[in-house]
């Protein structure tokens, strides 16, 4: 079946940086785009970036463009999430997400068939 675990997330001062991974497993990576989103307490859950399924678009929301970078290793069957210059909004539990298939962009939860476990990032001082 369709695994995404994602991992490091942590604690980080603001103005930090951070890199997020997600090791998917039980599909065929390369035929899919990739997204991740975030949830804050009380929020609902919202489009951080999406990349396509060879890697040559993405699509970023405007509150972490120029901050944030998605890529994806289709070898390695994984999925990053470079953030750099993080501020207290940025706190939020962090989702890698796999689109459903034939779907380009994915900037809507309704693009996405699967989700992982999430993982945890706090930026505070």
């Amino acid at each position: 079946q369709v695994q995404l675990v994602e991992s490091g997330g942590g604690l980080v001062q603001p103005g930090g940086s951070l890199r997020l991974s997600c090791v998917a497993s039980g599909f065929a990576f390369r035929d899919h785009s990739m997204g991740w989103f975030r949830q804050a307490p009380g929020k609902e859950r919202e489009f951080v970036a999406t990349i396509s399924w060879g890697g040559g678009n993405t699509l970023y929301a405007g509150t972490v463009k120029g901050r944030f970078t998605i890529s994806r290793d289709n070898t390695g069957r994984a999925l990053y999430l470079q953030m750099n210059s993080l501020k207290s909004d940025d706190t939020a539990v962090y989702y890698c997400g796999q689109c459903r298939p034939r779907t380009y962009e994915c900037p809507r939860t309704e693009d996405y068939a699967h989700w992982g476990q999430g993982t945890q990032v706090t930026v505070s001082s």
